[in-house]
């Protein structure tokens, strides 16, 4: 027995010592880095000019100095060019030509465009790198041939600053159908409130009541083929494919949501539309994503804000019963000058920019919507994030043209104001001056 015990008593001595021994855990292997790898040599000295006609591009800038975190001897600028859209062609044939140019999709196909299209190298080209996939795939200009002259660096899009703290103190939601729309806009004219909507109503170009019905109207026709080609051709018959949405805003203004008086007082659609906001008495001030681009460095110039900060936000305008239609835009893209004394540094430069990290970096510092798929980091947009993806619509996947839009936009202004009939806006359509 007392063997026995003495060897239980050596095995379970021998299993706490075993116990005792500290168990060494394998090794992780180090993370892989992710990120902007140079492809060329770092100690390249080069000069990079960036053309466009911002007054001032400091969300660029900033991208400059990260990229001088791997190639310091490369220089960029950016210039600014007076009358951009007219002289930009003239800039490119001259012999200080810029290596990266700002480009709209509205130039392709137009003969007083065709240098800023032809000096355009193809930026679909696989062996460039760009990460292209990390762009929403509808806002990217359909050439038909699958070659690419530009691609988008921010996105734009048409909506409403809301008051935040104004819904909240009068106990109201901020609406998301039509019927809602108009019932918010009743309670806050119960409540006092003159013109619960707002917006620019002097001029039909990115008018009140094109930000508020473009959107719908590009719903009516983003799927008929036939009907965007006569909308693009001028087709005086084209005017009926406009009549729905025509008679909604007809319906709209007669609802009182909008007081023409009051918004006659807004002088333009940008500096003059955020201060009217920042009064803090509107609930709801149409807009575009340039609007919203201005609006935090106006914050410190409205005494009225200053005075009486509130919370807000933009979100889509939900002028039909189903809900809103989020309009995806590019707003500004870039083209690469394929005769570049540095072409090969001027493709860096875009691979390096045309990533999730820097797009929206430059995005959030601009203060305007992401060309990226992912719309949640900034709050201002969150909203158009949650549309359901059969109410995205882009003019870039069905192919409206801008000269029909003009269309639109002066059928439209004529039934807002009350100058025009639905029936005389829809038999004038292919008439109005472009």
């Amino acid at each position: 027995m007392k063997k026995t015990m003495c060897m239980v008593l050596s095995i379970v001595l021998s299993m706490g010592l075993i116990a005792c021994v500290p168990v060494v855990q394998p090794q992780e292997a180090p993370a892989v880095e992710e990120g902007f790898k140079p492809s060329l040599d770092t100690a390249t000295s080069c000069h990079i000019n960036v053309a466009g006609g911002y007054d001032n591009f400091e969300a660029l800038e900033a991208e400059f100095d990260r990229f001088n975190e791997h190639y310091p001897n490369v220089e960029l600028m950016f210039t600014k060019v007076d009358d951009y859209n007219n002289m930009i062609g003239t800039v490119l044939d001259g012999n200080d030509a810029p290596d990266i140019y700002v480009n709209y999709s509205w130039m392709y196909g137009r003969d007083q465009y065709k240098s800023s299209i032809d000096h355009a190298e193809n930026l679909a080209d696989p062996t460039l790198g760009l990460d292209l996939d990390c762009i929403r795939s509808n806002i990217i200009l359909n050439t038909g041939d699958g070659t690419l002259p530009m691609v988008p660096v921010f996105a734009n899009t048409y909506g409403m600053l809301v008051n935040k703290t104004l819904f909240e103190k009068e106990g109201l939601s901020i609406p998301t159908t039509y019927q809602e729309l108009v019932t918010v806009c009743e309670e806050f004219i119960k409540k006092g409130y003159k013109s619960p909507l707002m917006g620019f109503t002097n001029e039909e170009t990115t008018s009140l009541f094109s930000l508020a019905s473009y959107p719908l109207f590009c719903g009516t026709i983003a799927k008929d083929a036939e009907a965007v080609k006569k909308l693009n051709d001028l087709d005086p018959s084209a005017g009926e494919y406009m009549r729905p949405t025509l008679e909604k805003m007809a319906e709209f203004m007669d609802s009182g949501c909008v007081n023409l008086d009051e918004c006659a007082a807004i002088e333009n659609n940008y500096d003059a539309v955020i201060l009217r906001f920042f009064e803090g008495d509107v609930p709801m001030m149409t807009g575009s994503g340039d609007t919203v681009s201005g609006t935090e460095k106006r914050e410190s110039r409205s005494d009225a804000f200053i005075a009486n900060p509130f919370e807000y936000t933009f979100v889509p305008i939900p002028m039909s019963d189903e809900g809103a239609n989020f309009l995806d835009m590019p707003n500004l893209q870039f083209s690469v000058n394929k005769d570049s004394k540095n072409l090969d540094m001027a493709n860096e430069f875009m691979r390096f920019l045309i990533t999730s990290e820097e797009l929206n970096n430059m995005a959030q510092k601009k203060g305007l919507m992401s060309p990226t798929k992912d719309l949640s980091f900034n709050s201002m947009y969150a909203a158009f994030g949650d549309v359901p993806a059969d109410r995205i619509l882009s003019p870039e996947e069905f192919g409206l043209i801008d000269d029909a839009v003009v269309q639109f936009r002066h059928a439209d202004y004529g039934v807002a104001t009350g100058t025009m009939t639905v029936d005389e806006a829809v038999a004038a359509y292919g008439s109005f001056e472009q």
